[in-house]
């Protein structure tokens, strides 16, 4: 039985370890736009989007690109999985104000 304890402690041990090995990206929404407006991000990896509305509405992070979308609600923020992506460009866009809020992944 405490060979089971041990096990099972390193295996979560393990797993805290390599969840916090995801890298973090920020974009922030103010003004119907996108900030940064081209973000650079590492090819070949998984990486998570914080995506940080500002505004007093909600927009829709999408992209057809590389299939994500989420709601973004006012002064709140939405994580987003995204990749692991091939080196290249890759659009989003705020489906609410697809006139301002547009931005490219710069994938290296």
């Amino acid at each position: 039985m405490r060979g089971f304890f041990i096990a099972a402690s390193l295996m979560l041990a393990g797993f805290s370890v390599h969840a916090g090995e995801i890298p973090e990206y920020k974009l922030v929404i103010s003004n119907h736009r996108y900030q940064p407006a081209e973000l650079k991000v590492p090819a070949g990896i998984k990486f998570k989007l914080v995506v940080e509305n500002r505004d007093a509405s909600p927009e829709e992070f999408e992209s057809t690109e590389f299939n994500r979308e989420k709601i973004v609600m006012p002064n709140s923020s939405a994580h987003i999985y995204v990749g692991p992506l091939a080196a290249g460009h890759y659009k989003f866009f705020g489906d609410f104000h697809q006139d301002t809020a547009q931005g490219t992944l710069l994938v290296e």
